[in-house]
């Protein structure tokens, strides 16, 4: 049960980020919100007519936990792919909008800007409702130049660097063993958000998948408390990490230390509309 005093040390915590410089680098994309009120059902089929409203852009993918650690008064430069198009200069438009440096963000012209579009109907349920999701990105990974070009963001001066694997072809080996290297000369805290391909990842000092893709790798359920302490106990060994966290949806997430587990509640249950952005706060 978390106390007043666990709450004040957190806080205490999140408030000593502030002034460390990060570097994010990953897969970044450009989330395309249009926003419609519902009208009718069509004549042409059983699908709703919404009037549009509003169209909004906003940072996807690897870009989010660059908002966040920027929310918390860190110095974000952030590092990904984008296309030669307007979706790519929108990219980095917003990154310099939230004072983030974009200057890591490369072009390559044979790739697109990964663009998510989103319907949505408001005005007439208590939330907003995602109506259907449109995906537009390369999923190839990057070619050597591009990934040499990467490796080279790893040769400034960081306190931490948090990779962001959305598997889009940003975060290759060549570019994670980069990442390990220039960590381990500078003694930077190396992170990753994974959705996968966890042994990648090896060796770094914090890993984070959701409960799904540690089952993926294990090969095996993470139902039973005691057969997952024990699995997730034996993954972060095998990973050689400081720590690893396991997100369990409403069922909060699991830690594991090279000395300790324990398993964190979800705060504050309630009905949820909408999980997108959960594992990038995490």
């Amino acid at each position: 049960m978390t106390t007043h005093s666990d709450t004040e040390a957190l806080l205490q915590l999140l408030a000593r980020m502030a002034g460390h410089r990060v570097l994010v680098l990953g897969d970044v994309y450009l989330d395309h919100w249009i926003f419609g009120r519902p009208n009718r059902i069509s004549r042409e089929a059983p699908v709703m007519v919404l009037d549009e409203e509003r169209r909004e852009d906003l940072l996807g993918g690897g870009a989010a936990p660059a908002l966040a650690l920027r929310a918390l008064g860190c110095d974000v430069a952030f590092a990904g792919v984008v296309g030669d198009d307007a979706a790519g200069d929108t990219v980095r438009e917003l990154l310099r909008s939230h004072a983030i440096d974009p200057a890591g963000v490369i072009t390559d012209p044979s790739r697109q800007t990964t663009v998510k579009t989103r319907l949505v109907a408001e005005g007439f349920l208590r939330y907003p409702q995602q109506i259907v999701r449109l995906d537009r990105q390369t999923r190839a990974p990057v070619d050597r130049d591009i990934e040499a070009q990467l490796a080279l963001r790893f040769q400034h001066a960081y306190a931490a660097v948090l990779v962001s694997d959305y598997r889009s072809g940003v975060v290759t080996s060549g570019v994670v063993a980069a990442a390990r290297a220039a960590a381990n000369r500078s003694g930077a805290l190396l992170t990753v958000d994974s959705q996968g391909e966890l042994a990648k990842f090896q060796g770094f000092d914090l890993v984070k998948c959701n409960q799904a893709e540690a089952e993926a790798v294990l090969g095996a359920p993470l139902d039973a408390a005691p057969a997952r302490e024990h699995a997730l106990t034996t993954l972060r060994r095998e990973l050689d990490c400081a720590a690893l966290v396991v997100t369990r949806g409403a069922d909060g997430a699991a830690l594991v230390t090279r000395t300790a587990y324990c398993e964190v509640p979800a705060a504050n249950r309630s009905e949820v509309f909408d999980v997108t952005g959960a594992g990038d706060t995490v």
